[in-house]
């Protein structure tokens, strides 16, 4: 459990010394004091049972506790790592309480035990250490770089698609809808385009950037948000056409088209800071285009 703790915590350190510096320094601290009670439990196991340290793994300890290695949770955000770093503590803690209440051995008993408040102690001084690094100023600044990440790696993306989906599905969708004035085939027009593009979109953002680089996150996360709310932006005005009279269906997909442009503005506006009146102007005029491509392609 230490060469566990010592080994995940300076994980947590580095993967977050770039965007949240100060909980890093709280992640060195804790590594100091599992380093400290290292040597301890060493020098009691030594005096105890002699100089020769067993390797013992754990997976050969039956009922130990399992983790996933920290590199495949990446990327790694603040509160995560805070949260496992607590989590380690308590369930060691827990661990040591019910392989002491097993064991007849006295002595194993009593140092099962020991190892117990060691980890009770982790949990206290963790906590300490989050008073001492993370002030009321360095918490306003990790919020603002999670908040930034936070925009790069699900907004931005999100947003691209929704774009995407809800504009560039309009044209063959209405062109299929005005070239053949039947719903059900402008239904199946506007759920390929929607699919498809979400396909296509997902996989061009995945393949655009690892992260690694530009901070952006996790590739298959960003391809997944990007896809999924293409296919969402274009099956939003495909779904009406499923009504069978193809009139009623067109004034509730126009409606839909133009409730989907405002949610986009707005977006663009809460989290890009666009002006409301800018990004709507921007985003109508885009779908305007799109919209008047399909009409006069299906009118021909």
């Amino acid at each position: 459990m230490r060469t566990r703790c010592e080994k995940s915590i300076p994980e947590f350190a580095d993967a977050l010394r770039e965007e949240y510096p100060s909980t890093a320094e709280m992640f060195e601290a804790m590594r100091q004091e599992e380093v400290g009670h290292r040597d301890r439990l060493f020098e009691m196991f030594r005096q105890r049972f002699g100089e020769h340290i067993p390797l013992i793994r754990r997976e050969n300890v039956k009922g130990f506790l399992t983790r996933r290695p920290v590199w495949l949770v990446r990327p790694l955000g603040v509160k995560v790592a805070r949260k496992q770093a607590e989590l380690m503590e308590m369930e060691a803690s827990r661990f040591y309480a019910r392989a002491a209440s097993r064991t007849t051995d006295v002595s194993t008993r009593e140092l099962l035990n020991k190892l117990g408040d060691e980890e009770r102690k982790h949990e206290r001084a963790a906590g300490e250490l989050e008073e001492k690094h993370l002030t009321q100023s360095a918490r306003a600044s990790e919020d603002e770089s999670h908040r930034k990440l936070f925009l790069l790696q699900v907004v931005q993306p999100g947003l691209a698609g929704l774009m995407d989906g809800s504009v560039s599905t309009l044209a063959p969708l209405f062109a299929a809808a005005f070239a053949s004035h039947k719903s059900w085939e402008a239904f199946l027009v506007g759920l390929a385009a929607s699919i498809g593009a979400g396909i296509s979109m997902a996989f061009s953002e995945g393949l655009s950037d690892d992260g690694s680089l530009t901070g952006r996150g996790s590739p298959w996360l960003r391809g997944a948000v990007t896809g999924l709310m293409t296919t969402a932006g274009g099956i939003g005005h495909t779904l009406p056409f499923l009504i069978s009279n193809f009139h009623i269906a067109m004034l509730v997909a126009v409606i839909i088209v133009a409730v989907e442009l405002m949610v986009i503005s707005y977006i663009r506006h809460r989290y890009m800071d666009t002006p409301f009146l800018q990004a709507a102007f921007q985003v109508i005029v885009g779908g305007l285009l799109v919209f008047f491509t399909g009409y006069l392609i299906g009118s021909a």
